[in-house]
């Protein structure tokens, strides 16, 4: 079966709930360090598909094996333009190309929202998968921050990578 990627529904939150908390407990792709409830994970989508932002999963058979979401990078209103990605992937379905097909459509639905710059911080430099997803669509590193946050015990280093959305900062925005 084909993998098939869509705007998320409130009806995926329990599986998107399940895929974050995997990622929270036994990753460092996310600095938090306790899962949120579905409730949590249900308010924040919300607010996001609220915003303008896109909010991707993928799935194959009826199984969600995955989601992607832009978020606003930061909140001051001169970075309204520039949006920071998320990407999670059911611990079953990494290495498979998912990844790869969420990310790829966040940044086609960033473009036509008319976002400029897409920002990852990738959660551990020692993230290589990661890192690799980022450079097959197109970002290009900008940095590390280190030692940046504390989790499993170690000290953890965020790998900083952007990607230009559309014209960029060629054009003014709303060109």
């Amino acid at each position: 079966m084909d993998l098939v990627i869509r705007p998320s529904q409130p009806a995926d939150i329990a599986a998107i709930t399940g895929i974050y908390a995997d990622a929270v407990v036994h990753g460092t792709a996310s600095f938090e360090l306790e899962p949120p409830t579905e409730q949590e994970m249900a308010r924040r989508r919300s607010a996001l598909v609220d915003g303008g932002f896109p909010y991707l999963v993928a799935e194959r058979g009826g199984a969600l094996l995955g989601y992607a979401y832009a978020g606003p990078y930061r909140t001051r209103p001169a970075y309204r333009f520039t949006v920071e990605d998320s990407v999670y992937v059911a611990r079953s379905a990494q290495g498979a190309g998912v990844g790869r097909a969420l990310l790829s459509a966040l940044v086609d639905a960033a473009e036509a929202r008319r976002f400029r710059l897409m920002v990852a911080v990738i959660g551990d430099k020692a993230s290589t998968g990661s890192i690799r997803l980022h450079e097959a669509v197109g970002f290009h590193h900008v940095g590390v921050l280190e030692p940046v946050g504390y989790k499993h015990g170690r000290w953890l280093a965020s790998v900083l990578m952007q990607r230009v959305l559309g014209d960029g900062a060629a054009t003014p925005p709303g060109s």
